[in-house]
């Protein structure tokens, strides 16, 4: 097995030239955090992307971040950070949940797999804040699509395109993001005590207030302890984020107290706090426990979500807990229940939706199909643009499908 560890874009471009010419195929990735997701790989080599580093623009004013492909996330966030700006869509890391490191996804990654986080209600996913990307096909041939300002695509955009393609149309070697300022102010207001169905109920209530809730989960009795090392104890916890400058978040936070107080017992959590219990719901860890049972991350309408869960739990042992106001849903499952067939009939029962394995055993994932599996016009669709971008099915072949 050969790994390939390019420095540069024309090493990329070059890779991918002979493995193109040698109809060999190749594992993309940047540093593996998400190397357990998707069906398992069997590729003679390797393209690690982790040495094509560094940010190549920041403009704090413009509001615009350039970066090489493997370029570490963390390190970006920190630079972010520093001159108070911000991801807005925050973007979730698979490395606890999958038993690796913190920190370590790469730029590239986030667009690959269109990650975000429990901002995603109202900043949306990675595809909403990319504005170009340098790339290079599975033809071997480099492209480039949009560029620094956000009204600049006059034909399709490739660079959405790239969204949740999961390395197999395009091996990305630069991408540029819009950057936001971060929030002065974070307040949590937590509600005690209450089941999923009233708890859906009180994030809609809030989410159509005019309190502009950033972000809305429900965490069920127990869950809750799995959370921010346990300090807000295990009873369960409805949670409403609020964001902005001081004095708005104190007038908005007051707005929620008097529309939800009759909920349920109500309390504030504050500051960095705050930012552990949405850092910890983001990254998935109630369930990140260093095994390998499997983990279900489950999209669908809100106001069904709890009634399929319910449902669920009538034929298997199942965990769960609910972000993005109860339309995003976490599973953990036992490998022996019928999960797939199962959840997926149930997610069609309530409404429709979308089921992604994300955690498993490596023969788990190869016997089942880890993504939602397409209607037929869109999988036709989906293999039109693979043909197009990777006719030899030379990148990550099989991860996806």
């Amino acid at each position: 097995m050969t790994t390939f560890t390019p420095s540069t874009s024309a090493e990329v471009l070059s890779t991918i030239q002979w493995a193109a010419a040698e109809e060999s195929p190749l594992e993309t990735l940047g540093h593996g955090s998400k190397r357990g997701i998707g069906r398992p790989l069997q590729t003679e080599h390797t393209l690690d992307l982790s040495k094509l580093t560094g940010v190549t623009l920041y403009e704090p004013a413009e509001l615009v971040l350039s970066a090489k492909a493997g370029t570490p996330l963390a390190e970006i966030e920190q630079l972010l950070a520093e001159n108070g700006q911000q991801f807005a869509f925050e973007p979730m890391d698979y490395g606890p949940l999958l038993g690796g490191a913190p920190g370590r996804g790469t730029i590239s990654g986030v667009l690959a797999s269109n990650l975000s986080g429990p901002r995603r209600l109202k900043a949306g996913a990675a595809r909403d804040h990319i504005l170009g990307i340098s790339a290079v096909s599975g033809r071997g041939e480099a492209f480039k699509s949009g560029g620094r300002v956000v009204k600049n695509v006059t034909g399709y955009d490739l660079s959405k395109l790239m969204a949740n393609s999961w390395g197999t149309l395009a091996v990305l070697t630069d991408v540029t993001f819009k950057v936001l300022p971060a929030a002065e102010t974070e307040v949590t207001l937590a509600i005690r005590g209450l089941l999923d169905d009233a708890a859906v109920a009180a994030m809609a209530l809030a989410l159509g207030s005019s309190a502009e809730v950033s972000s809305a989960a429900h965490l069920p009795e127990r869950i809750a302890a799995r959370v921010a090392g346990g300090k807000h104890g295990s009873d369960a916890a409805t949670l409403l984020r609020v964001e902005g400058f001081g004095p708005s978040v104190v007038y908005r936070i007051e707005a929620l107290r008097k529309l939800l107080g009759k909920a349920g017992p109500l309390e504030e959590i504050a500051g960095e706090a705050s930012k552990t219990i949405w850092r910890d719901i983001r990254d998935c860890r109630p369930f990140a426990d260093g095994g390998t049972r499997p983990v279900w991350r489950v999209s669908m309408a809100p106001s069904q979500a709890h009634h399929m869960v319910m449902a669920l739990r009538m034929q298997a042992a199942v965990d769960a807990f609910y972000d993005w106001q109860g339309g995003l849903v976490w599973l953990s499952m036992r490998e022996d229940d019928p999960e797939a067939d199962l959840l997926r009939g149930l997610i069609r029962k309530y409404g429709g939706g979308h089921a992604t394995l994300v955690r498993a055993s490596a023969p788990h994932r190869a016997a089942l199909p880890v993504f939602e599996p397409q209607p037929p016009h869109l999988a036709a669709l989906s293999a039109r643009l693979k043909a197009e971008f990777d006719p030899k099915q030379i990148l990550n072949p099989g991860r996806m499908a």
